[in-house]
């Protein structure tokens, strides 16, 4: 059944719906991952647009915070040229993915830059805003406070290294970053030291605040989420809830606090009212009124669609926000869960880190990726997986197999035998009456959010049709004059029928549908078309190839361009001599190779040694690398760089003792010489316990022992 119109819609049900994603940060590329939620909303805004409802959807780069600062410092640009280029880069990748905002834009904007004064003024007014010292770490060297997630150190609680200042990834324990064992900064790698400064806060426990939102999420239109809320709010009387941090020390790339020099509004504070502000830049283009959207007693809808992660600023923070500065409050918001690829966390490693980008350079299209997406998603917080075989076969059987091979199948006939136009009492058939009333039904699915119910469906009439055909068939029809009739019936109940699979197909795969329209020879398809059929009036365009068939080696090459080589040059290609001797192995050492298996001659080839660790120091320029100092037990020690600085402090190693490959061949760096490898381990399932482990021998080995 379709979604019940709100009581705020109009008379004649014209509904005006204001619709954003979470904005994408400025500090990194646009990947598949990311590419869910968006394909989600996109969805779900092309559908309300079919029903005729004035909708907008608007966007923006997230732009402000330190990671912007330090990596504009990095490349030696300003914040601004880093947010303005990789602006363009987001955009692009959006465009090309077929998510239509009306409005993208920055959240480093005039527009923002007042509206967060505004609503930070109007919180001040109501008392929500509360001044005080806090003591925080600070980095002496880089000579600037350090946000939680730029301090690391082992955890207070269960002693799991390399963990960030707010909350540990092994046990789950949250906490603040003074608690953390031996931290250090990861900006410079020098240990913090505590200093006070004065910092604003917007006081969430005001029981204000807390009858608010102890209201306000009750309405949440996911179960799990509104659990998740009431976990957090906690019994009534409780006072679970914590002032909110909405200030940043200077240096910081943002917009400066009214009345207070030196002072920043964090960056969770200004991303979501960019929300406003993107939408304030296309009212003011198109010449709507601001406030008729964003005040109490709008008739319009707001809805935010988000990651399941970002539940807590959606749900808390930025409603009691809208609530008392005098702004409306969302109508609803929707959390998503997270992507997998093939069953695991994305790796870089193994090239399922898939970046946008990578998807249009290996030729693979886009809306193959929409459709499989919108496939998985239904209306809750569960996570999705691509699995990579499953995409290929789902891809090659449904859009190809069942659905344009309907009209590849119906449309020569059609145009050669009968000038390519239809035959009106065949527009009456029983098949195409059932699939007619099977359209509101989807419709319904995907304003549900029951993205896999309306294509499940559409897929079964799908089948339906290729029933049909097959019944029908067509290619005997034409070889007896005497089956004209029955023919012109087959071809045009086929064409009509996929008119109406590519209506139910439209908001998952607009570009491909605009194809369709163009070949067919009618307008822009909208959901009360399913009772306008084809017309002999209008024949058909003659029929071009509408989509292929996704290709292996296309996948291979996806992988290929996303994965990241584990050691410097490893994807180098083989000499050629070395290629012609794999080539020469035969089946019986193609399958070993395969199975991992290596003989007692291949490993006695590598040389492992005990090795100590006589000295380590970080590697300047490089966030990954640290370079070790070896002694093998002869009388010049071994130089090495190993990407271990994400678990380990240069000072905690030096002494202890290790294995390393004595007899890699020397491998020439922009940073130096590295002449050996140590041998670390790490945990296969990604999603299993983090961390890199470097291989330590019991006490009584000596450097320079061999291990066999």
């Amino acid at each position: 059944m379709s979604a019940p119109i709100p009581a705020s819609a109009s008379a004649s049900g014209r509904r005006q719906i204001l619709v954003t994603s979470a904005l994408p940060y400025a500090n990194g590329q646009i990947h598949i991952g990311h590419m869910v939620e968006y394909i989600q909303t996109n969805i779900w805004v092309r559908t309300l647009r079919m029903h005729g409802h004035e909708v907008y959807y608007v966007g923006a780069d997230d732009t402000h915070g330190t990671p912007i600062m330090l990596r504009a410092e990095k490349e030696g640009i300003t914040p601004k040229q880093l947010i303005e280029r990789v602006w363009k880069e987001h955009k692009r990748d959006f465009d090309s993915f077929g998510v239509s905002f009306d409005n993208y834009y920055s959240t480093d904007a005039e527009e923002n830059r007042v509206l967060c004064n505004t609503i930070y003024g109007a919180l001040q007014q109501a008392g929500l805003i509360d001044a005080r010292d806090i003591e925080q770490a600070y980095d002496p060297v880089k000579k600037m406070f350090l946000p939680d997630r730029f301090i690391k150190g082992q955890c207070p609680k269960c002693g799991a290294k390399d963990q960030y200042g707010d909350n540990c990834e092994v046990c789950g324990s949250t906490y603040q970053p003074t608690e953390l064992i031996n931290p250090y900064s990861v900006v410079s790698g020098a240990t913090p030291v505590r200093k006070t400064s004065t910092h604003y806060f917007f006081k969430l426990s005001d029981p204000r605040c807390e009858t608010f939102l102890r209201g306000w999420v009750s309405g949440l239109a996911q179960p799990e989420a509104t659990n998740k809320m009431r976990e957090w709010l906690g019994d009534q009387g409780e006072a679970k809830l914590a002032d909110w941090d909405i200030s940043r020390d200077s240096p910081y790339f943002g917009f400066e606090i009214p009345g207070a020099p030196g002072k920043y509004f964090y960056v969770w504070v200004d991303a979501p009212v960019g929300y406003y502000a993107s939408f304030k830049n296309l009212v003011d283009r198109i010449g709507l009124t601001f406030d008729d959207w964003v005040k109490p007693g709008s008739k319009a809808e707001q809805y935010h669609f988000i990651g399941k992660d970002i539940l807590y600023f959606h749900t808390l923070f930025w409603p009691a926000m809208l609530e008392f500065s005098g702004h409306r409050t969302p109508t609803n918001v929707f959390a998503h869960g997270f992507l997998t690829v093939d069953g695991a966390k994305m790796s870089k490693s193994r090239g399922t880190f898939i970046t946008a980008q990578s998807v249009i350079d290996t030729g693979l299209n886009p809306e193959w990726l929409r459709y499989y997406f919108a496939a998985k998603l239904n209306s809750t917080m569960e996570d999705i997986d691509l699995n990579l075989e499953d995409f290929q076969v789902r891809v090659n059987s449904d859009l190809v197999g069942k659905y344009v091979n309907i009209a590849s199948r119906a449309a020569s006939f059609l145009i050669k035998r009968f000038d390519g136009r239809v035959q009106d009492s065949a527009m009456h058939h029983t098949l195409l009456q059932t699939m007619r009333a099977a359209i509101p039904q989807i419709a319904g699915f995907y304003e549900s959010r029951e993205y896999g119910r309306a294509l499940r469906t559409t897929m079964e009439l799908a089948d339906a049709v290729n029933g049909y055909v097959d019944t029908a068939k067509p290619w005997e029809q034409v070889k007896d004059p005497a089956n004209a009739v029955a023919l012109h019936e087959t071809c045009s109940v086929s064409l009509e029928a996929f008119r109406l699979l590519s209506l139910a197909l439209k908001p998952v795969l607009p570009k491909l549908v605009e194809s369709v329209e163009a070949f067919l020879g009618i307008a822009p398809l909208v959901w009360a078309d399913a009772d306008k059929p084809l017309s002999s009036a209008n024949p058909v365009n003659a029929y071009k190839h509408l989509t292929t068939r996704v290709d292996p080696k296309q996948i291979e090459a996806l992988l290929a361009a996303n994965r990241e080589s584990l050691q410097p040059g490893a994807e180098t290609a083989a000499p050629k001599a070395d290629a012609k001797k794999d080539a020469k192995k035969g089946k019986a050492g193609a399958t070993r190779e395969e199975a991992g298996i290596v003989s007692i001659d291949d490993f006695a080839k590598i040389d492992l040694r005990i090795a100590k660790i006589v000295d380590c120091k970080t590697v300047e320029g490089s966030d990954k690398l640290l370079q070790l100092t070896l002694d093998i037990g002869k009388e010049k020690t071994r130089n090495v760089f190993s990407g271990i600085r994400s678990a380990y402090q240069p000072q905690d190693l030096i002494g202890k003792l290790t294995v390393m490959v004595a007899n890699l061949a020397p491998r020439k760096m922009k940073f130096g010489l590295s002449e050996g490898m140590v041998l670390a381990a790490s945990a296969t399932d990604e999603r299993a316990e983090p961390g890199l482990y470097i291989l330590e021998p019991h006490s009584g080995a000596k450097p320079g022992m061999r291990v066999k």
